[in-house]
């Protein structure tokens, strides 16, 4: 069978000095399967766009900035990590320039800027441990990675560098 999973985009949007990242707190709805975690912003790409565009409008729709430099950092497949157990894949990208000013909250929850080195000290989902390093790393080379998960959790992560 095809792997057709939903396509989304990820992306962590650095602070002017590059010390901070805009994360969202998911507090805001109740039947969230993000409740309570922090994550970095984006979602589904739509039918007429590219990933760019999908990361670009998300930011926009989710922090209330306009991005002016992205850079792609890798892939993330997730089979069964939707909450009925649909396939992801992720185009995870840092935001390093931007303009506006970041929306405090929005409909998901609060926007919070975090300090780097206390990124992994959140409550994040269990995966994300082990690719937010990737992603902040400064290695040049693209990460590719898949993290299946059954019921909520991981269940084993396999990540390769091109």
């Amino acid at each position: 069978m095809p792997y057709t999973p939903i396509v989304a985009t990820l992306g962590y949007v650095l602070s002017a000095d590059g010390k901070q990242v805009l994360m969202i707190h998911r507090n805001a709805r109740p039947n969230d399967i993000h409740l309570g975690k922090y994550n970095g912003l984006g979602g589904k790409l739509e039918p007429d766009e590219d990933v760019l565009a999908c990361m670009r409008r998300e930011i926009g729709e989710e922090a209330g900035i306009e991005c002016q430099a992205l850079s792609l950092r890798g892939t993330i497949s997730w089979p069964g990590f939707g909450k009925h157990g649909e396939d992801w894949l992720a185009f995870v990208f840092v935001v390093s320039a931007w303009t506006g000013t970041p929306l405090a909250e929005n409909p998901e929850g609060t926007l919070e800027w975090v300090d780097l080195d206390r990124l992994l000290e959140l409550p994040l989902w269990e995966g994300d441990q082990h690719f937010l390093p990737l992603v902040f790393d400064g290695d040049p080379r693209s990460f590719h990675a898949v993290m299946p998960y059954k019921d909520g959790r991981m269940v084993s992560w396999n990540v390769s560098r091109a």
